[in-house]
């Protein structure tokens, strides 16, 4: 065990575990906000620098302010973590919300229009995702020094739960502030910024161990450039490519994405011979952690997929079809998402508690399978759905999520040493933002392979049918199906974006043109192919939640690691028959890693 590890006496009070858990809270759920609330948003944006994003040349624009935010903190968490272990996790999360606040500050006085104007806001998205890692990689480590571990689930639980809600809660915010003007989007966040910095730096301590040790500069090099190529390559591979209707065949998506696995697996080997590795994948010996991880990277591309699909759901076809413009659609689908939020908000802390006590295996897995149903009813609803139902099912889902995610992330922070806690904390970030971003490429593909086998035929027939020339009808209809995906997405009338540039709509009859463009013509249209790309959709969802609910069972009983040689798991539940395991004293199943797990 290395001799440089000072971990000094950890001494917990009441009244700081609650400073340490409302900071962290407001922490997490800013920097998730902003994760998501450019999404209802860009319209209102790109209107705003005055470029427009379906422009063959702009697409890259569109994805980079959409994932941009997600790709970086992706990315630096687990870096980020490392450095909490050696430094300080409140230092690295006192800095982050600084980086945070500033990157807020130059975000809405952007003076540029156009491209520069994009690139303005996208490099400033990438410095305030810096600061949001900082947050996301250390919040849960701090939370774990501040709470004893018989009360980690319910702290946890609200912090998971201001994290993923904080993913809709951005749809909403976004949608009522891009309303009244584009620039208060981004302004809502420095206020937050510089108030959370100042807080912090009041309130905050350092009540965990620390590692001085060197940096690991390959293995961050290597993780690094890894992840980048394969999530950068996944979120390219939307973008039509060679006449194909994606871009997995693009030489440099290909390229992304196998250079990527590359590079992770010399990361790997790399890893397990330095000495101050950057993550210890030792600690992948530990089943808690190793099977937490696992599905809370599959639970995320659940979640994202379920996000997106809905949001295309419900702007593509359900609000235009109840009488709201298109224009009108992003906001009002962040406001019919509402169940969905409320159900992590309520299943959240709750599960978190009662795990706390009872371990978190029931919930975590009984709470992916609850999300699993939701998805199976949501198959069965027509795509002009009535309301309550589909309520109902999206409440249960995010219930479900909210089941799975507070003890999942309690158990997995209470598996590590103490002097790992930041790396753990990082690496739990990782999998949760990879797997979001994961999902859109997962899903967006799964829903264009689906569309691409109906829809080019029901269009080019709706469009003939309403006097447009046959042959400009099939060139339409043969579109990539990702332009009216990304029309819907951002609130346009996708008919309107395919006819425009032909000039056909000033040649058509003024009833034809208007049946086009009215609120039915889309709607209905794209309802069977689109319910046909659902089906692919939800089924895989399914599919994968069942997955990471079975993978969730194998953590395994109850298991805390042992903190300061005291068994910290029987202390706090001194009748050891509950079938919770501590981590035994002195076990040496990996160097200052404790025991492997409860079950060996």
């Amino acid at each position: 065990m290395s001799q440089a590890v000072r971990a000094p006496r950890i001494q917990r009070s009441d009244h700081y575990k609650w400073i340490a858990l409302s900071n962290t809270t407001l922490g997490m759920l800013s920097a998730t906000v902003n994760a998501s609330i450019v999404i209802i948003s860009l319209p209102a944006i790109f209107r705003g620098i005055k470029l427009d994003p379906l422009t063959p040349g702009n697409v890259s624009y569109l994805l980079w302010m959409l994932m941009g935010y997600l790709v970086v903190s992706a990315v630096l968490v687990v870096t980020l973590g490392r450095l909490g272990d050696i430094y300080g996790r409140v230092r690295m999360y006192n800095v982050g919300f600084a980086v945070f606040g500033l990157g807020a500050l130059a975000l809405p006085f952007d003076p540029l229009t156009g491209p520069g104007g994009a690139l303005w806001l996208i490099g400033f998205r990438i410095i305030q995702a810096i600061g949001g890692a900082m947050l996301m990689a250390n919040s849960p480590a701090i939370l774990t020094d501040a709470f004893p571990a018989d009360q980690r689930g319910m702290a946890m639980g609200i912090n998971q739960v201001a994290g993923i809600s904080g993913q809709f809660i951005g749809l909403i915010l976004g949608g009522v502030l891009a309303a009244v003007d584009w620039r208060l989007v981004f302004i809502v966040s420095v206020p937050i910024g510089i108030g959370g910095t100042i807080w912090s730096y009041l309130s905050l301590r350092e009540v965990g161990a620390r590692t001085p040790a060197k940096i690991d500069w390959l293995g961050n090099i290597l993780f690094g450039l890894g992840l980048i190529g394969i999530l950068v390559g996944i979120t390219y591979g939307l973008i039509p490519y060679g006449g194909h209707s994606m871009g997995w065949t693009n030489p440099l998506v290909l390229t992304g994405l196998v250079g990527g696995v590359v590079l992770l697996a010399a990361f790997c080997v790399t890893e397990l011979r330095v000495r101050a590795p950057m993550f210890d994948l030792r600690l992948l010996r530990i089943r808690a952690f190793a099977a937490g991880n696992a599905a809370t990277l599959l639970s995320a591309i659940a979640r994202g997929g379920l996000q997106f699909m809905l949001i295309l759901w419900l702007q593509g076809i359900w609000l235009v079809l109840h009488g709201y413009n298109f224009k009108d659609t992003p906001l009002w689908s962040g406001i019919y998402l509402l169940p969905l939020t409320c159900g992590f908000v309520v299943s959240g802390p709750l599960s978190g508690k009662l795990s706390d006590k009872h371990g978190a295996r029931a919930f975590a897995s009984g709470g992916l399978l609850l999300s699993a149903a939701a998805f199976g009813g949501l198959l069965l609803l027509p795509t002009d759905f009535r309301y309550p139902v589909f309520a109902t099912l999206i409440f249960l889902a995010g219930a479900g999520m909210g089941l799975f995610s507070a003890p999942n992330a309690a158990a997995i922070m209470n598996s590590v040493p103490a002097r790992q806690r930041g790396a753990a904390s990082g690496m739990l970030a990782t999998f949760q933002n990879s797997g979001f971003v994961l999902s859109i490429g997962v899903f967006f593909s799964l829903m264009i392979a689906g569309l691409a086998s109906t829809l080019p035929t029901t269009l080019t027939n709706g469009l003939a049918a309403h006097g447009v020339p046959h042959a400009l009808a099939l060139k339409v209809g043969q579109a990539p199906p990702v332009a009216s995906l990304f029309a819907a997405f951002l609130g346009y009338n996708p008919v309107q974006q395919l006819l425009a540039p032909a000039g056909v709509l000033a040649h058509l009859p003024l009833a034809q043109a208007s049946v086009l463009t009215g609120k039915r013509f889309f709607p209905q249209l794209i309802s069977g192919p689109f319910h046909h790309g659902l089906v692919i959709v939800f089924s895989t969802a399914m599919a994968i939640l069942v997955i990471a609910a079975l993978t969730s069972l194998l953590r395994g009983g109850r298991y805390v690691h042992d903190e300061q040689g005291a068994p910290a798991a029987a202390a706090a539940q001194p009748a050891a028959t509950a079938g919770q395991a501590a981590a035994p004293r002195g076990s040496q199943a990996a160097p200052g890693l404790g025991n492997a797990g409860p079950d060996g």
